[in-house]
């Protein structure tokens, strides 16, 4: 059996001895990610009954679960995911790589007539330790779910997606600032403070 390079086997340990990871098991959470949308969501009032979302990038469905358990079956969830997702009650879900054409269309089949209220996306490429190229993908997936919310939002509707920060972080700013009415960025607590992810919130979308 091969040896484990000395990152992965740090990044085992400290996933083993994160709280949020023992906490998620606990409690019967997909994933820790399911505390970074909960602390948004209560600080910011930002899912509520009612509300049609979707959730991009979700395997293995942290969010699409904590977005589900909110609404209380009043309302909808769809995620989608290039990976397998086990079914979860409250959830639609849509197996598919979002960059190709043919499965946004899907989405938008499932969607009809209903506008979005909510665009999540915890997308992210498979990192491979080259920072500007890993910048660069990241940003491409995070272009198609900003792209995607300006067809799918109704007017007033929001955006809240993983980013993580490097040259063409503040021009991404510069961009939701004049398609939202109000731009934050957040960092929960569980999110590993040495990663150089921030999670982007637009709130108020308005027709340009």
């Amino acid at each position: 059996m091969p040896k484990r390079s000395k990152s992965s086997a740090r990044w085992l340990a400290e996933h083993a001895a994160d709280p949020y990871v023992k906490r998620a098991h606990e409690e019967g959470w997909r994933s820790r990610a399911a505390f970074k949308l909960e602390e948004i969501s209560k600080a910011e009032w930002l899912i509520r009954p009612g509300m049609t979302i979707v959730d991009l990038g979700a395997a293995p469905g942290g969010w699409s679960q904590y977005a589900a358990r909110v609404l209380g079956g009043k309302g909808r969830v769809i995620a989608l995911d290039v990976l397998e997702m086990p079914a979860l009650p409250g959830v639609e879900f849509i197996q598919g790589d979002f960059s190709e054409d043919a499965v946004l269309e899907r989405l938008r089949a499932s969607l009809g007539d209903d506008k979005v209220d909510l665009v999540l996306s915890d997308m992210a490429p498979n990192m491979m330790g080259i920072s500007d190229v890993d910048h660069d993908r990241s940003m491409y997936l995070v272009d198609l779910a900003v792209d995607f919310a300006a067809h799918a939002l109704r007017p007033g509707g929001d955006l809240l997606m993983k980013v993580f920060q490097g040259r063409e972080f503040q021009p991404l700013v510069a961009r939701l600032r004049k398609q939202y009415e109000t731009v934050k960025l957040r960092k929960p607590k569980a999110s590993r403070a040495r990663s150089p992810e921030v999670y982007v919130l637009a709130r108020g979308y308005r027709l340009v």
